[in-house]
């Protein structure tokens, strides 16, 4: 679990999973560059736990289109001259329901914007440059790509069709790209969480009536830790996952039974 010398960038990294995982790419060698929106502090905060603009930068980057994801990657070769590791883990998840018949347009086109759009463009600009610093031993993984998908994208979310589409269309990706990029030596897989312990999960899980459903239809019995999600994407980074191409690693508790 050792990433000595590669960069890695990971989109919505401030705050939940992305900051965990963040950290735990830095604690494995890496320098890593990580987006936010809104939370100054907090990314400032994180870069400083990490040891400063040497190992971590923030990059502040609105991710709602294909140009905003391939402006966040430029920035982050920019800032480190070269990336190995893709995580495009950013996502918004509207908390009200919204039924199909009432859903309006401008939500379901913002949460594919953000949710999808801008991870191909992400994607399109780092494998660019995995292209160009393919190493010269042909065993040597060009670069690693890491999508992060839910629950919701594999058994659908009733009220949430617009997050489900888009975590599912992310799975559909993944697959679709491994078939494509593994020959060339890259390798494309995706991370499918249950419920997490987040600010964006904080309302639902904290609720007297919800929360408890919640915990109960989880075989564990509890939403993960951002940390327990973080773990297996940073494994899909390392050589010991030099193998595995176009999988679906769901971090659920047990609660989705499907790949």
């Amino acid at each position: 679990m050792v990433l000595e010398g590669k960069v890695a960038l990971i989109s919505g990294g401030s705050r939940g999973i992305g900051a965990a995982t963040v950290r735990l790419f830095i604690q494995a060698g890496a320098r890593v560059a990580f987006s936010y929106r809104q939370a100054r502090n907090e990314a400032d905060a994180l870069v400083a736990a990490c040891g400063g603009t040497e190992r971590c930068v923030a990059i502040q980057q609105d991710l709602s289109s294909p140009a905003d994801g391939r402006a966040l990657v430029e920035a982050a070769i920019s800032a480190f001259g070269r990336l190995d590791c893709l995580v495009a883990n950013h996502g918004i998840w509207p908390p009200h329901d919204a039924p199909i018949a009432e859903m309006a347009y401008e939500q379901w086109r913002q949460t594919l914007s953000v949710n999808l759009d801008a991870v191909f463009g992400m994607v399109k600009a780092a494998v660019a440059q995995f292209d160009r610093q393919k190493p010269a031993a042909t065993d040597e993984p060009a670069g690693h790509i890491v999508l992060i998908s839910s629950t919701a994208g594999q058994r659908g979310e009733a009220c949430h069709s617009d997050y489900a589409v888009s975590k599912g269309a992310l799975i559909s990706l993944t697959k679709s790209l491994s078939s494509e990029l593994a020959p060339r030596g890259i390798r494309v897989n995706c991370v499918a969480p249950g419920w997490v312990s987040t600010e964006m999960s904080a309302g639902t899980l904290n609720d007297p009536e919800l929360g408890p459903k919640v915990a109960g239809s989880i075989p564990l019995g509890r939403p993960a830790y951002t940390w327990e999600v973080a773990g297996p994407v940073l494994f899909l980074c390392t050589p010991l996952a030099g193998f595995i191409s176009g999988e679906v690693l769901n971090v659920n508790g047990g609660a989705v039974l499907v790949g």
